[in-house]
C-alpha cells in the first residue's frame, strides 16, 4: 500500500521525507508562476528567480537520497507510482503539459503576465522584450538542465551516461538557447546551430534560405552553409561512423528533453508489434511529406504557375500546424506521463527516420548481445523508451540493428547480467544471425 501511495517517480519506498519536500519546493515553483500569471506587481526579477530557485531545489531535493545508496539504477515502485504508473498523478500532469502547449501555441495572451516576468532575463541576453517563444525557450532549457541533473545522480556509475547527457544539456544551453539569444542581440537572424533540416523544417525553404542569404555581415551565408554541410554530408557520414545516437542521444534538443525530463516515463513506451508497424508507416510517411513539401516549394519559386505556389503553401501551412505544432510539440512532450518520452521521435520525427535509414542499412552502429547470458529478466525491453523488445534478439543472440534505436546505452545499463554492449566498429557481421521482426 505504501508503494501505492507514493508520489515517487523512482526509488519510491527510500524517499518519502525528501519526496514531500521536494514536490512541496515544485509547489511553491508552480504558485509563483500562477502569482505571475495574475499579473502581480511584485518584482520581476524576483519572480524570476523564485521561479528558477524553487524548481531547481525542489529537483535536488527530491533526488538527494539517490546518493546515498549504491550506485547502479534503481526503479523500485516505478510501476505502482500514480506518477509514472498511467496513474491520477500521471494524467494530471499530462492535461497540465498538454493544455500549457496548447495555450503557448494558440493562446499566449493567457500567458502574458509569466511571459512579462522573463523580460528582464530577455534583456540582459537579447536586447529586447521576451515573448511566447522566450518563456518557452527558456523553460525548456531549465527543464534539460534541472532534470539532467537528476539523470546524472541516477545514472553517476555511468561514464557514457553522464558524457551523453552532459552533451545534450551543453548543446540545448549553448547551441539551441544562449546563441540565438546572442544573435538577436548582434541584430542578426536567430539561428539554431543544432538543428537541421528535415527536423528544422524551414532552414531549407526558399523564403528562408534567402533571409539569410540577404542578412547583413555575411553570417546568414554561413549558417545556410551549415545547415547544408550539416543536413547532406555530416549527417550520412557521423550516422555511418556512430549510429544515430550522435544525435538523437548526444546532440538533439527534443532528445534530450526526452533522456532528461522524460527519463521517468521510458518504460511506458509501446512494445508491441502493432505499434512497431505503425511507427515504421507514420515516421517515413512525415519524412516523405516534408520532402515533398520542401521540393514543390522550390520548384515554386522557380515556376509561375499559380495552382503549384497554392499547393506548396498548402503543403508548409499544413506540415507546421499538423507535425510542427500538435505532433512535436502538443502530443510530443504532452504525452510523456500516458505515452512514454519519446512518442514524437519514434512516430514523428523525420531527422529520426532518415537517420534510421543510414542506420538500418549502411553504420558501423550496433548493439551486441551475449545470448548465453540471457536470463531473460525483461528489464532491457521493459525501459526501452524506443519500444524495441530488445530481449527478443538477447535471447536469440541478434545483432540490434533496428533503425528506431537512438543508442541512448539504457539496456545496457538495466541489465544485471553484461548481455548488451554497444558497439561501433565495422560493418561486418551486423546482419549475422538476424531474424525479421515479424516472424517471431
Amino acid at each position: 500500500m505504501n508503494a501505492q501511495k507514493s508520489m515517487a517517480i523512482s526509488d519510491g519506498h527510500h524517499a518519502d521525507n525528501f519526496q514531500k519536500i521536494g514536490a512541496t519546493l515544485f509547489v511553491f515553483a508552480l504558485l509563483v508562476c500562477a502569482i505571475a500569471l495574475l499579473g502581480s506587481s511584485v518584482n520581476q526579477v524576483l519572480l524570476f528567480w523564485m521561479i528558477v530557485g524553487f524548481t531547481g531545489a525542489s529537483v535536488l531535493v527530491y533526488n538527494y537520497p539517490i546518493l546515498k545508496e549504491h550506485k547502479g539504477i534503481k526503479n523500485n515502485g516505478v510501476m505502482f507510482s500514480g506518477m509514472t504508473s498511467r496513474g491520477l498523478i500521471a494524467w494530471m500532469t499530462g492535461i497540465l503539459l498538454t493544455g500549457f502547449y496548447i495555450i503557448l501555441y494558440w493562446y499566449p495572451k493567457y500567458l502574458e503576465g509569466l511571459i512579462r516576468v522573463m523580460d528582464p532575463f530577455s534583456y540582459v541576453i537579447r536586447n529586447k522584450a521576451a515573448d511566447q517563444w522566450f518563456l518557452y525557450g527558456t523553460f525548456y532549457t531549465l527543464a534539460v538542465l534541472f532534470m539532467g541533473i537528476r539523470f546524472i545522480i541516477r545514472n553517476r556509475h555511468s561514464r557514457y551516461q553522464i558524457i551523453r547527457t552532459c552533451s545534450v544539456m551543453f548543446f540545448q544551453i549553448g547551441f539551441a538557447f544562449l546563441i540565438p539569444a546572442f544573435l538577436i542581440m548582434m541584430n542578426q537572424p536567430e539561428f539554431y546551430f543544432s538543428y537541421f533540416w528535415p527536423l528544422k523544417y524551414s532552414y531549407l525553404f526558399p523564403n528562408d534560405v534567402k533571409y539569410l542569404m540577404d542578412s547583413p555581415g555575411g553570417l546568414g551565408i554561413f549558417m545556410v552553409f551549415w545547415g547544408a554541410i550539416m543536413t547532406f554530408i555530416a549527417t550520412p557520414l557521423l550516422t555511418y561512423k556512430y549510429g544515430k545516437r550522435w544525435y538523437c542521444s548526444f546532440v538533439c534538443g527534443c532528445g534530450g528533453l526526452a533522456e532528461t525530463m522524460g527519463d521517468p516515463y521510458r518504460h511506458l513506451s509501446d512494445k508491441s508489434l502493432k505499434a512497431w508497424k505503425f511507427e515504421r508507416w507514420s515516421v517515413h510517411l512525415v519524412l516523405v511529406f516534408i520532402t515533398l513539401t520542401t521540393a514543390l516549394l522550390w520548384i515554386n519559386s522557380y515556376s509561375n504557375g499559380s495552382v503549384l505556389g497554392e499547393a506548396s503553401q498548402g503543403f508548409s501551412k499544413a506540415y507546421g500546424f499538423f507535425i510542427g505544432s500538435i505532433f512535436s510539440g502538443v502530443i510530443g512532450t504532452g504525452f510523456y506521463p500516458i505515452m512514454g518520452s519519446r512518442v514524437w521521435c519514434r512516430f514523428g520525427c523525420p531527422m529520426a527516420a532518415i537517420l534510421g535509414i543510414f542506420q538500418r542499412f549502411k553504420s558501423k552502429f550496433r548493439i551486441t548481445t551475449n545470448g548465453g547470458q540471457c536470463i531473460s529478466c525483461g528489464n532491457c525491453s521493459t525501459y526501452c523508451e524506443m519500444g524495441i523488445d530488445v530481449r527478443a534478439y538477447a535471447q536469440k543472440g541478434e545483432n540490434i540493428i533496428r533503425a528506431s534505436c537512438v543508442g541512448c546505452g539504457i539496456c545496457a545499463n538495466v541489465c544485471p547480467r553484461g548481455v548488451l554492449k554497444l558497439e561501433a566498429v565495422s560493418e561486418e557481421g551486423r546482419f549475422e544471425g538476424y531474424i525479421k521482426p515479424e516472424i517471431r
